[in-house]
């Protein structure tokens, strides 16, 4: 997840610029002093003791980088140590590595050339590790989710492929020995699919028992077990935002200005976290299907003018403020909070 913060600007804050490209086969790594114009950069074992040997051998303070990947939160558990601070990055905001020629050397000393002069996008990784855990099951809950909606659109494209459709089952030829063996082993897949997943939601369920944070998330309206632990398990910690419009840029529920030479141009979406956004619509969504502070507030802003779709987004904004006030709090949610400020604005 990318740190919703300005980029950080690391220069004569450090004696050594460090950066590593690493790969389990070997890795690259290259450091710079606060006053060098160049990069050292060597081939290096991947080994981690050997890594670890490496920076013990640079006195005074260093810092790190290394790119995001899917051993990026191990090393930096493993090196986190043996240096004064680790950035892991942003690879997609990483430009000037797609430049030219492509090694590990020259990666490395390029990310290095990023870092000294703070232009770096960091990812934020905690050091907590049974959050890290819980962010870790709420991935694998979804790829699980997703991997059973791709089975049922497979499912019913083979109906669509004999001109039915799946609730048509008793039309198509039962003598066909191949599509009958297609259709049997993916509703057996899908039935083992839909038992897993209810194991997930069992270690869901125990998840919220041993995590105050998330039964206070569980409290706001349209909120259930699943889409708790999932808000939490990609925030993790609120306070890395630096106040609830930066968590809306972080899930996508506002546009960047655009601007030129006076001249507006049409907003732009941010790079933003999907998964985030989609969670907090499918809580928008519950809490309006209910009667509760949530859809109150919508059918207040209805009557003030607002149109369905924009108190529709306002609502979920509201939502996000919400998780993100008891999360960074680690405070109950209020309902009906809304009010105080529609009277502030009204006075």
């Amino acid at each position: 997840m990318n740190i919703n913060k300005n980029q950080k600007n690391y220069q004569n804050q450090y004696d050594y610029y460090i950066a590593i490209d690493w790969s389990v086969e070997g890795a690259a790594i290259a450091r710079m002093r606060s006053n060098s114009l160049r990069p050292v950069v060597n081939d290096i074992d991947s080994n981690i003791k050997v890594i670890r040997e490496y920076l013990k051998n640079l006195k005074g303070k260093k810092i790190l980088t290394l790119e995001e990947t899917t051993g990026a939160h191990w090393l930096y558990v493993e090196l986190k140590d043996s240096v004064d601070k680790v950035v892991i990055c942003n690879p997609s905001r990483n430009r000037l590595l797609e430049e030219g020629s492509k090694t590990d050397k020259i990666d490395a000393e390029k990310l290095c050339q990023l870092l000294r002069a703070g232009l770096l996008k960091e990812v934020y990784h905690t050091n907590n590790e049974e959050n890290y855990r819980i962010r870790k099951l709420v991935s694998a809950y979804d790829d699980l989710v997703k991997a059973k909606v791709r089975l049922k659109n497979q499912y019913r494209a083979i109906y669509r492929s004999i001109g039915l459709k799946k609730r048509q089952t008793d039309q198509y030829d039962k003598k066909d020995q191949i599509m009958n063996f297609i259709i049997d082993d993916q509703l057996s897949i899908m039935n083992l699919m839909d038992k897993e997943q209810e194991k997930f939601e069992e270690v869901f369920k125990e998840t919220i028992k041993n995590n105050e944070v998330i039964r206070y998330i569980k409290e706001i309206s349209g909120f259930g077990e699943i889409l708790s632990v999932k808000a939490y398990g990609i925030i993790i910690e609120a306070g890395r935002f630096k106040n609830k419009y930066r968590i809306w840029s972080y899930s996508g529920l506002v546009k960047n200005k655009r601007e030129s030479g006076k001249i507006s141009f049409k907003k732009k979406n941010p790079s933003y976290c999907r998964e985030l956004k989609s969670i907090f619509k499918m809580a928008t969504h519950a809490a309006l299907s209910g009667k509760n502070d949530i859809r109150d507030y919508y059918e207040y802003l209805l009557a003030n003018g607002c149109t369905a779709k924009e108190a529709y987004n306002k609502v979920t904004r509201y939502l996000a403020t919400s998780v993100y006030a008891v999360m960074k709090n680690k405070t109950r949610y209020v309902p009906f909070s809304w009010r105080k400020e529609s009277t502030k604005i009204v006075a």
